[in-house]
């Protein structure tokens, strides 16, 4: 079986969906492209023999040659085009975050629901990431013993023009939101929300530091910097009562003032996480083929990062008090 899959939102993510459906994932058939710039949907369309420009993405989501929805267009819009999915019985694979806010995500969460469940899965990529899964293994053997602090680090270039303070916990932050309770088997209940003096930009403070307590005791720093200059950059340590296990990086000492190439730090997160796109859109279309649960992260999970990501925002708004989370009944 051929799962023909229709992609809303050429931008940098959707290109990226696309080239790695139509070359590296098997079973797999990009058949449609919709963008609110018909000219960049023509652009990625060009590349895959075959596939359609659709004039809008409800469109797309209606047409009858498409059989499952990739959302990659902007967060704004990543509720409503879930739902119109769901509606049309087709599987869909959003982008993160499921939805800027927590009452979208409820909306999503009931459709699917109603649906029967398991049509929606959310692009939480870094659950494949090798690195990641082998953190996680190691964790889950007890090579460090109980973890009691974790430690994560994700810098960019610069930010996306326009970016305040409230989307670099949204679009940015929520990949930890995810990672963490992964990792750790434990939700995130409690957060609080630091950072230096003065904005960089208007509307935004960054770097960004945010602190995470999770059921199990454990306590997480998360540092974010968008503008970091220098290169994209991950990092994750766990130390626990007998060791310590992190995500292994170079030694190197890198100018704060420009980027410096000869270091090697990739431009953006392609380079860093392709292959734990790859392994994540392969494991979706698998998932449709064989009609069994996606294995990415649910409607539910999307909407649990969601409500993280909304404590820190109340922790932000209000000098940085420790914010409960509360997930919203649904």
């Amino acid at each position: 079986m051929t799962v023909r899959v229709g992609v809303i939102g050429a931008g940098v993510m959707g290109a990226d969906h696309v080239r790695l459906l139509h070359g590296f994932v098997s079973s797999a058939e990009v058949v449609a492209v919709a963008d609110i710039d018909g000219a960049r949907a023509r652009a990625v369309a060009s590349g895959v023999p075959g596939a359609l420009v659709s004039p809008d993405a409800w469109a797309l989501i209606a047409d009858s040659r498409v059989d499952a929805v990739v959302v990659a267009s902007h967060d704004s819009t990543h509720a409503e085009l879930t739902v119109a999915a769901v509606r049309a019985g087709k599987p869909v694979l959003c982008e993160k975050p499921l939805a800027p806010t927590v009452a979208e995500c409820v909306e999503v969460v009931r459709e699917d629901d109603k649906a029967g469940g398991g049509l929606v899965s959310v692009g939480f990529m870094r659950r494949f990431d090798p690195a990641y899964v082998a953190l996680k293994a190691a964790l889950g053997e007890g090579r460090c013993g109980r973890p009691r602090v974790v430690h994560c680090v994700s810098r960019g270039v610069t930010s996306a023009p326009g970016a305040v303070s409230e989307f670099s916990v949204t679009g940015s932050s929520i990949h930890e939101f995810d990672v963490v309770p992964w990792l750790l088997d434990s939700p995130v209940t409690a957060v609080s929300w630091h950072a230096p003096e003065g904005e960089s930009a208007p509307g935004l403070r960054d770097p960004q530091v945010m602190l995470l307590h999770t059921a199990d005791g454990t306590l997480t720093t998360l540092e974010t910097f968008l503008n970091a200059r220098y290169g994209y950059e991950v990092r994750c340590e766990i130390a626990g009562e007998r060791g310590a296990l992190r995500l292994a990086d170079p030694a190197l000492v890198v100018s704060s003032l420009e980027r410096n190439r000869s270091t090697g730090y990739p431009a953006d997160w392609r380079p860093r996480f392709a292959e734990a796109y790859r392994l994540e859109l392969q494991a979706w279309i698998d998932a449709v083929v064989a009609g069994r649960p996606s294995p990415l992260a649910s409607a539910r999970e999307g909407l649990t990062a969601s409500a993280v990501a909304e404590a820190v925002i109340a922790s932000m708004r209000d000098g940085g008090r420790t914010v409960p989370v509360s997930l919203p009944a649904v």
